[in-house]
C-alpha cells in the first residue's frame, strides 16, 4: 500500500455493478465521500507510441483534473483476446450498469484502458499481438499514465489473456504495480475444455496472425460456460461495439494459451504482490 492510500478503507464488495467478470470483491482504494460529492464522470482519450504503431488509450473519473489536486490511485484494466477494451465501458439501458469504468470512477479512481496493438484503433502491423507483445503495450502506455496523473504506480485488473498481459508486465515492471488483479486467469489450462476446443486450430494460429471474430463468437463468450450465469443481451450489445472494427482478432494470445503455456509463473506474482 502506498503512502497515500495508507488512510483508506481496504476492501470494498462491488455488490451493485453487474460487470462483465461476474460480481467480485476488489480491493477500493478510494473514498466514497469523493464519490458522493461528484457525479460528474469526464473522459479522455490518449494515444501511446510503441515504435511506430499508435495505441489507442481511454481514461474516466469524476470530473475533468485541475492543478494542484492530490494524486487519485490509478486503476489500469487490460483487455483479453477477443474484444477491445469497449467491454469494460459499456452502455447497456435496461440492463443496469455495465461499465466497471463508471463504477471505479464514482469510486475515486483514475480509471485508465487500452486497445492492445492489432485491436480496435490502435495500429494494425504483421504483428500475432502474443502475451509479450500485450506487456510491452503496457509499459509503453504506463508512460503516458504517469505524465497525465504524477502516478508512477497503478493497480492492474486484467479478465483472461488481459490477466497474462498484466501479470506478465507486473513480472517485468513491478516498480509500476501496486494492486495486481488477474481474472479468468489461464496457469496451465489443463483440462480446459476451451483450450481443447482451441487447440484444434493450434497450426492455424501458428501460421496466421489474425483468426474469425464474428458476431456468434463475441456472443459466445457469455453463453459458452455456464447457462444462467450471464445475461445473453449484454452479448449482443458488446458484438454491436466490438463489430465496428472488423471481425477479425489477433491469433497470438490463442496460441500462447493453447501452445505455450505457462507464460507466466502466478508464484512469482504472489511473492511480488501478496
Amino acid at each position: 500500500m502506498s503512502k497515500s492510500d495508507a488512510a483508506l478503507p481496504r476492501c470494498t464488495i462491488l455488490k451493485n455493478a453487474r460487470l462483465g467478470f461476474s460480481d467480485r470483491i476488489l480491493c477500493s482504494l478510494a473514498t466514497p465521500a469523493l464519490a458522493a460529492s461528484r457525479n460528474d464522470i469526464w473522459s479522455q482519450e490518449y494515444w501511446a507510441k510503441k515504435g511506430n504503431v499508435p495505441l489507442f488509450m481511454f481514461r474516466k473519473r469524476l470530473g475533468a483534473p485541475t492543478t494542484g489536486e492530490p494524486p487519485r490511485p490509478v486503476l489500469f484494466l487490460v483487455h483479453g483476446s477477443s474484444v477491445t477494451w469497449r467491454i469494460f465501458d459499456l452502455d447497456t439501458p435496461g440492463h443496469g450498469e455495465y461499465s466497471i469504468m463508471n463504477v471505479f470512477a464514482r469510486w475515486g479512481f483514475d480509471v485508465w484502458t487500452m486497445d492492445h496493438e492489432n485491436y480496435g484503433k490502435s495500429g494494425r502491423t504483421s504483428g500475432n499481438s502474443d502475451i509479450a507483445s500485450g506487456a510491452q503495450d503496457l509499459k509503453t502506455a504506463m508512460e503516458v499514465v504517469e505524465r497525465e496523473t504524477g502516478r508512477q504506480k497503478a493497480h492492474f485488473m486484467g479478465e483472461s489473456s488481459g490477466a497474462l498481459r498484466a501479470g506478465l508486465f507486473a513480472t517485468l515492471e513491478p516498480e509500476r504495480v501496486d494492486r495486481l488483479v488477474l481474472a479468468a486467469f489461464t496457469y496451465k489450462g489443463t483440462e480446459s475444455p476451451t483450450l481443447k476446443k482451441r487447440a484444434e486450430q493450434v497450426e492455424h494460429f501458428r501460421t496466421h496472425n489474425m483468426r474469425k471474430c464474428d458476431r456468434a463468437m463475441i456472443e459466445s463468450i457469455f453463453t459458452r460456460d455456464k447457462a444462467g450465469t450471464t445475461n445473453p443481451a449484454v452479448g449482443k450489445i458488446l458484438a454491436d461495439v466490438e463489430l465496428q472494427f472488423g471481425d477479425q482478432a489477433p491469433t497470438g494470445t490463442y496460441l500462447d494459451m493453447t501452445a505455450n503455456l505457462p507464460v507466466l509463473d502466478p508464484g512469482k506474482c504472489r511473492r511480488l504482490f501478496c
